[in-house]
């Protein structure tokens, strides 16, 4: 059977419901996953010819950037799931012959891609490449539908938002952790502005932004629709309370740290943060076992509607729309430099 599966990725909002297609299928063989994005030619458009010309190091973020980022999140789909991966990136404007050259280059047995995708100054069509793989490769495909017995589209794309966020934030959270054991491996110290910039985006993205969205929408939804779940969303709401004491421990930790980057702040600080990351995985895991499951069983048309326009475009004038694209731009940053 195989055992190692190539996995094109993009940045489509439903990129997550093929890669936990992926990903749950080789957990079930007991195979290894290498993910691929084959990022355009940012160098050849007009925007690249321009920010190369005003701020080379902005150039090279955003070049490499996009890619970090879009492989960081099926990455983490992968990590959650225990099954082993590496990933691989390349600049390419032929998306189909990237993916039969990495798979052949990289040894794998079996090309797993979605029937269908989206073209556009953000991302790939990878299933429009799926027919021209098909067509060349000498390495079985598997080809998964990105559609699903949803409701209504507006439950895939509400769906495939919120875990893509979930995947967001672990990623952020591995970034953390992996920069923190960096230095202590080393014996050196750890980038403070870059432990700042994150403690920022927990607090500013995960407890400012994505959880007030869970508990206006997706848990208020859940609430009214249905009893069945109510002692799951009374401790979910709990910890969404609780979550900023978790932050604030680590916030205290990374300044200690910064006045005396020492072993024994260094210590303290991997501590307030595997708490943390012991309560954030704790927290989107029963989300997904149990409050994403229950949601589609009760919410209707229109509450999926409210949720996947709340989540996709921030539309609810609580939530800046701006503010969600910067949170964007941060996490692109952090993952590549903790990368």
């Amino acid at each position: 059977m195989y055992q190692h599966i190539l996995v094109p990725v993009d940045d489509s909002e439903l990129a997550i419901i093929t890669v936990g297609k992926a990903v749950s299928f080789a957990r079930t063989l007991g195979a290894r996953i290498t993910f691929f994005h084959a990022r355009s030619d940012f160098a050849a458009t007009s925007d690249g010819a321009v920010i190369h010309a005003l701020s080379p190091t902005e150039f090279v973020e955003q070049a490499a950037g996009n890619a970090r980022a879009v492989l960081a999140r099926a990455e983490s789909e992968a990590r959650l799931a225990g099954v082993p991966f590496e990933s691989v990136g390349r600049t390419s404007d032929r998306p189909y012959e990237a993916i039969l050259d990495i798979a052949t280059e990289q040894g794998c047995d079996l090309i797993f891609m979605a029937s269908h995708g989206r073209r556009g100054l953000k991302g790939l069509l990878l299933g429009s490449q799926t027919q021209k793989v098909l067509a060349h490769t000498t390495i079985p495909v598997l080809v998964s539908s990105v559609e699903s017995n949803a409701l209504t589209p507006d439950m895939d794309l509400a769906l495939a938002v919120i875990k893509g966020e979930h995947r967001s934030m672990a990623a952020v959270m591995h970034g953390l952790k992996h920069v923190l054991l960096e230095a202590r491996s080393a014996a050196g110290a750890a980038d403070v502005r870059l432990l700042r910039s994150m403690v920022y985006y927990f607090r500013n993205f995960t407890e400012g932004l994505h959880h007030p969205k869970e508990d206006a929408y997706l848990f208020d939804k859940l609430a009214g629709r249905s009893h069945d779940a109510d002692e799951v969303l009374a401790t979910l709401r709990a910890q969404h309370h609780e979550e900023g004491a978790y932050i604030e421990a680590v916030d205290k930790a990374v300044n200690a740290y910064a006045g005396s980057p020492d072993g024994v702040h260094l210590d303290a600080l991997i501590e307030a943060v595997d708490r943390y990351a012991g309560r954030l995985w704790e927290h989107m895991n029963l989300e997904e076992k149990f409050i994403l499951p229950a949601c589609q069983t009760h919410l209707t048309g229109p509450d999926w509607a409210a949720v996947a326009h709340a989540f996709e475009a921030n539309g609810d004038p609580r939530f800046d729309a701006d503010k969600a694209q910067g949170f964007d731009k941060l996490f692109l940053r952090l993952v590549t430099l903790a990368d």
